[in-house]
């Protein structure tokens, strides 16, 4: 249920994105790259397609070319709509039902790492690394690299419990990924408002 971008429309599909990777010769899987696109926006990128591929190929150290870069401009670009959609149906690129749990487990993983990944490209580019984050940013940031070190372990005896947790925290990685771009959004239009010398309606 959780392979899906907006509305479950189909439009990306993480095996079909994982064939088109494997065929520009890119290993990575396609949690991790989207994870680096949203990580991207959530940092404040320009949500212009064309710039976030091309921070992404800067970030990830890749060349995507040809129909899957269209794909991950597109892709791009529906992160920034689901990420600013009221509607908050934004969710990750992971791996669907089908798959094993220490496989979505481990995908759950690359998407977090991709994640930072890209939002310290950002943070870094645009020079704020010296900022205190803004909101729950901090705490977030941190549980996505304790995400990133998660495991399925194998041999868990309650399944069911297993298939819970997974669930959990693919809830909660989707809940806080939102609430790191708006946090980075409401920072920087306080910065604007500041700029224009219009008192800081939060400050």
């Amino acid at each position: 249920m959780f392979d899906r971008l907006p509305g479950d429309t189909g439009l990306f599909d993480f095996d079909d994105v994982a064939d088109q990777l494997l065929e520009q010769g890119v290993s990575l899987s396609p949690a991790e790259v989207h994870g680096c696109l949203v990580g991207l926006l959530a940092a404040g990128h320009d949500p212009e397609p064309g710039a976030g591929l091309n921070a992404l190929n800067q970030a990830l150290d890749l060349d995507l070319h040809g129909a899957l870069a269209d794909e991950v401009m597109q892709l791009y670009a529906h992160c920034n709509a689901a990420l600013v959609d009221d509607v908050f149906d934004f969710s990750p690129l992971l791996p669907d039902e089908s798959h094993e749990l220490a496989v979505r487990t481990s995908s759950l993983a690359d998407w977090c790492r991709g994640f930072l990944t890209g939002f310290a490209r950002t943070v870094a580019a645009s020079g704020t690394g010296g900022e205190t984050l803004p909101g729950d940013s901090t705490e977030i940031l941190r549980d996505f690299a304790a995400m990133a070190q998660a495991s399925a372990d194998e041999h868990d005896e309650d399944d069911d419990e297993a298939e819970e947790a997974y669930f959990a925290l693919v809830e909660y990685l989707r809940v806080a990924a939102v609430n790191v771009f708006l946090d980075t959004r409401g920072r920087q239009d306080d910065r604007e408002r500041s700029l224009k010398g219009k008192p800081d309606a939060l400050h």
